[in-house]
């Protein structure tokens, strides 16, 4: 064996060697950003600070929240100006599926609407299996109700039971927010008033308020999400090519996993002796609310 042979050897070896190092060292690729447009009551109860680190700890994604009402985040859709969308505003999402704006919609998970007031309950609507003659109460009453006004879905369900009930409110009575579910009922508290809030919201913040769930339980309160993709074709190139429709994708797939819909039937009953959120990937929306 020559010295020539022996060096070439050694140099080809020492360059693997390094090579190898090189790897060990190199920087893992960046996460790429996803626009999730959601309801602030995934934000506010808390689930969203569970579901996306297991999401992010499968995928090379780094997920941003923009925190609004169902309405703005539906818009931000439509607009291109989101990846996916998680939202509880069933017939206003339809319309996106309708016109192509978004695909690949899936049921989540569901909970519940309530109507919450103070203890002294001045429009005597507590335990009242209508959730409309409960409004036409307090409506006769004078009494205080709270409203987001910000057509996000609890707003959208609020105006389907103050239609279902004959009234347009308004009056010294009827005050609107514009805020998001935790400042809306942190200002109800404040004022000794009414208003319609999820569940899940509600126990996330109970602690902070004085209101007490008075209407429960009518069919007409369900609360159901669904989260869905984004379609980059309904736009233009140059906003298109901004839409991450894989991480998109993804998302889509991680909500209806066995490990998310696990993460949401558990989510809550430590802290709070009750799931705030019920886990229902693959069921038929019309059976929800029959069991």
């Amino acid at each position: 064996m020559t010295k020539s042979y022996v060096r070439k050897a050694a140099a080809a070896l020492l360059a693997a060697v390094l090579l190898a190092a090189g790897a060990g060292c190199a920087k893992p690729a960046a996460r790429e950003d996803l626009i999730l447009a959601t309801t602030t009551s995934t934000v506010d109860s808390g689930i969203l600070d569970v579901l996306i680190p297991a999401f992010e700890a499968k995928h090379n994604y780094r997920v941003k929240p923009l925190s609004v009402g169902s309405g703005q985040a539906l818009a931000y859709g439509e607009q291109g100006e989101a990846d996916v969308l998680l939202t509880h505003a069933p017939a206003a999402e339809e319309k996106l599926v309708a016109s192509g704006a978004v695909i690949n919609r899936q049921l989540v998970m569901h909970n519940d609407f309530i109507i919450v007031g103070p203890a002294s309950d001045p429009a005597a609507i507590k335990g009242m299996a209508s959730p409309s003659e409960a409004l036409q109460k307090i409506a006769a009453s004078g009494a205080i109700f709270v409203s987001r006004g910000d057509d996000s879905g609890t707003h959208k369900k609020e105006m389907d039971i103050w239609q279902a009930a004959g009234l347009t409110p308004q009056g010294d009575w009827y005050l609107e927010t514009g805020s998001g579910m935790g400042q809306t009922l942190l200002i109800a508290s404040e004022k000794g008033g009414y208003t319609l809030t999820d569940r899940a919201t509600y126990l996330a913040t109970k602690a902070d308020l004085q209101l007490d769930i008075l209407i429960e339980g009518d069919k007409s309160l369900l609360n159901i999400y669904h989260v869905m993709q984004v379609n980059p074709e309904k736009h233009p190139q140059e906003v298109a090519e901004k839409i991450n429709a894989e991480g998109a994708k993804a998302f889509v797939e991680f909500m209806v996993s066995d490990e998310a819909q696990e993460i949401i039937k558990n989510f809550g009953t430590d802290q709070y002796g009750q799931p705030l959120f019920f886990p229902d990937a693959g069921k038929d929306v019309n059976s929800l609310g029959n069991s």
